[in-house]
């Protein structure tokens, strides 16, 4: 068999895990799809001269992380609004996207993910992926390489080209600045999975009803809605309402809610219907639930996120 054939046989079954290693180093699923591509085009280059030195998985991790600290030289880290300063009240608010401005924090379909340790739900679910942005670049790698994919610090020290040594206290700063941004945010006791669905079930009846009262009662007091590339973010059940009831709901039957995951969370397609009665591509709802019901509504406000998830743009 040729080299390079035998490449792509051996290293297919590593793809999904490096899509979701890219996205977790650079919070976008577009960028960690092109990383991807490169990493196997730079894999398939370099096969006949990788003669087994290291395991091939290690090998592919090297190609896939140097590309992206590279791809992340002199670029702003992702960023999703509610990270940028304090919440509205105000339906009213202006809603001007900043799109220019900014670069947000994209959505990871679950699809595109193995459900496997290393992919593991926790470690992809946009709290986390929001975290890992804020650590420097080699930190965010350390941290990823050795308590998601789980290197050993001498396989994360080769890969990276430095030493144990520097691995450990690398890995002891990115964990301590973590836990500092995890003090700062309420704790949200994750439902099974059989009342996140549930809640999904729920959540998009309520919006293809327009039901205000059964949307309220789905909602945590201390709920909180982000739109991206909208910089504007509402904080709180009555708020989160006023501004849904003002400036999102539409009649009945105009809204149709489709099901489907991102991050590790629940998360819907939002099709809406147009003047020429068609139902089209509006948006991606994450929701980040806890005991008691949704603690987080992430809108992605990004029709051709649609073609990630597999999704037609008209129905």
């Amino acid at each position: 068999m040729p080299a390079q054939q035998e490449f792509i046989e051996r290293a297919a079954p590593f793809r999904a895990e490096l899509i979701a290693h890219c996205y977790r180093m650079l919070g976008s699923v577009y960028d960690a799809e092109d990383l991807v591509q490169e990493t196997y085009l730079r894999g398939w280059r370099g096969y006949e001269a990788f003669q087994e030195r290291a395991a091939l998985r290690t090998w592919l991790y090297r190609i896939a992380t140097t590309a992206c600290l590279r791809a992340l030289e002199n670029r702003a880290r992702r960023v999703l609004p509610a990270g940028l300063g304090a919440g509205s009240v105000d339906p009213d608010t202006a809603l001007e996207a900043n799109a220019g401005v900014h670069d947000w924090l994209e959505p990871l379909p679950d699809a595109l993910t193995p459900e496997s340790a290393v992919t593991a739900r926790h470690s992809v679910r946009l709290a986390v992926a929001t975290a890992l942005q804020e650590l420097p670049a080699r930190q965010r790698a350390v941290l990823i390489l050795r308590d998601v994919v789980q290197f050993s610090a001498a396989e994360v020290a080769e890969l990276l080209e430095t030493t144990p040594a520097a691995v450990n206290s690398a890995l002891q700063r990115a964990r301590a600045h973590l836990a500092e941004l995890a003090a700062t945010e309420d704790s949200v006791d994750e439902p099974d999975d059989a009342e996140r669905r549930e809640l999904l079930d729920r959540y998009c009846a309520a919006f293809e009803n327009a039901d205000v009262a059964a949307l309220t009662a789905l909602l945590r007091a201390e709920v909180k809605l982000e739109m991206p590339p909208v910089p504007v973010w509402f904080t709180g059940r009555d708020a989160v309402m006023a501004f849904l009831v003002k400036r999102a709901f539409t009649k009945a039957g105009d809204i149709v809610m489709v099901p489907t995951g991102a991050n590790g969370q629940p998360a819907v397609a939002e099709y809406r219907r147009g003047g020429d009665h068609v139902l089209r591509a509006h948006s991606i709802h994450v929701l980040t639930t806890g005991a008691g019901g949704i603690a987080g509504i992430t809108v992605f406000l990004d029709p051709a996120l649609f073609t990630v998830f597999g999704m037609p743009s008209t129905r």
